[in-house]
C-alpha cells in the first residue's frame, strides 16, 4: 500500500474508534463529507468494506475490526513518538486530554492549571467532564481522574489531591420545618437529593460510619442528578438535603446559606489520582503537567 494511505489509515481508526464521522470530522477540522470520501476511497482500494453506515450510527465490519485491532497500538505508537520530538523543542508542547468528575475538574484540576498553564504556552489540555468510569484508553485520553479505590490495576497513577469528606447539607429553611438528623438512620424519613452514579446507572446510597463500622443509607426524595453542582443548587432552594464534598459546601455554611449536620458519621475519603497508560511517560508535555499536578502533603 503506498505510503500516503497512512493518513487514511489514521482517519479509518479515528471514524472507528469514535463510532462517528461527525465527532471524527470535528476532532480532525475537516468536513464530513470529506472523512466520508476518504473513507470510502480506502475501502476501495482494500477491495473490504470497513465501515457500516446507518442514518445514526458507524459500526465496524468483521474486516473493520481486525483491521483496527492491528493498525491501532501502531498508530498511538507513531503519535506518541511523534509528540516526544517536543523534547527538542525549548518548551515542551502538545494537547493533552484529560477525563475527570465536575468535582475533580472544579476543585482539585483547575487550581493546578491555572497555575501551569501560563508558564507553558505552547501545551494545550482539553478536559472532559466524566462522572463514570471512563475507558481511556478506547476513548483516546491521554490520561484520567479518579478516586484511589476506583483505580484500574494496569495504569500507572500518581496522586494529585488530599484525602477529602462528603458533607450532609441543607438550607435553614428545610430544617426548620422537618427538623435535624442526629443519626444516618434518620435519613429514610428525610427528603434528600439522590445522585445517579453514571457508571451503573444506579443511585448512589450515601455512606457513613460509626465506631468503625460502615452505614449506608438508602434515601429518597422528589429530585435526583448525575452532578453535584445541581444538588447542590437543589439543597439551596431547600429541596432537600444533598451529600457534597466538604470543600464545596463549606463557604456557604460559613455564610449560613447551608447547615452542615451528620459530621461526626461522615468519613474521610481517598483523595484524586491522576491515571494514565504507561505510553504517556515519552511525552514530555504530559511529564510536566504530570508534575504540577502531584499532591506535596
Amino acid at each position: 500500500m503506498a505510503r500516503e494511505s497512512i493518513g487514511d489509515l489514521n482517519a479509518f481508526a479515528l471514524v472507528a474508534r469514535e463510532r462517528s464521522f461527525t465527532r471524527a470530522a470535528a476532532k480532525v477540522g475537516v468536513s464530513q463529507s470529506a472523512l466520508s470520501h476518504t473513507i470510502r476511497q480506502l475501502e476501495a482500494r482494500l477491495g473490504v468494506r470497513l465501515l457500516t453506515r446507518t442514518t445514526r450510527a458507524v459500526s465496524l465490519t468483521e474486516a473493520g475490526e481486525r483491521l483496527l485491532d492491528g493498525i491501532g497500538p501502531h498508530l498511538d505508537e507513531i503519535d506518541a513518538q511523534v509528540e516526544a520530538l517536543s523534547a527538542l523543542r525549548d518548551k515542551p508542547a502538545g494537547t493533552i486530554r484529560l477525563s475527570a468528575a465536575d468535582y475533580a475538574i472544579t476543585h482539585v484540576l483547575w487550581p493546578k492549571l491555572r497555575k501551569f498553564l501560563p508558564q507553558y504556552p505552547d501545551i494545550k489540555v482539553e478536559l472532559i467532564l466524566d462522572n463514570g468510569l471512563t475507558d481511556i484508553v478506547n476513548e483516546r485520553y491521554d490520561a484520567g481522574v479518579r478516586m484511589g479505590e476506583h483505580l484500574a490495576k494496569d495504569m500507572i497513577s500518581a496522586r494529585i489531591g488530599p484525602d477529602f469528606s462528603l458533607a450532609v447539607v441543607g438550607s435553614p429553611s428545610y430544617f426548620k420545618e422537618h427538623g435535624i438528623p442526629s443519626h444516618p438512620k434518620d435519613l429514610v424519613g428525610h427528603t434528600c437529593i439522590n445522585f445517579r452514579l453514571p457508571s451503573s446507572g444506579g443511585l448512589y446510597v450515601w455512606e457513613f460510619e460509626e465506631n468503625g463500622q460502615e452505614i449506608k443509607i438508602r434515601v429518597d426524595g422528589q429530585l435526583a442528578f448525575n452532578n453535584i453542582f445541581n444538588a447542590l443548587e437543589a439543597a439551596l432552594d431547600g429541596f432537600g438535603m444533598a451529600y457534597i464534598p466538604l470543600e464545596i459546601v463549606q463557604p456557604l455554611v460559613n455564610e449560613r446559606k447551608l447547615e452542615h449536620v451528620l459530621q461526626e458519621f461522615s468519613p474521610p475519603w481517598d483523595g484524586y489520582y491522576l491515571y494514565y497508560p504507561s505510553r504517556r511517560q515519552s511525552s514530555p508535555a504530559f511529564a510536566a503537567l504530570l508534575d504540577a499536578l502531584r499532591h506535596r502533603a
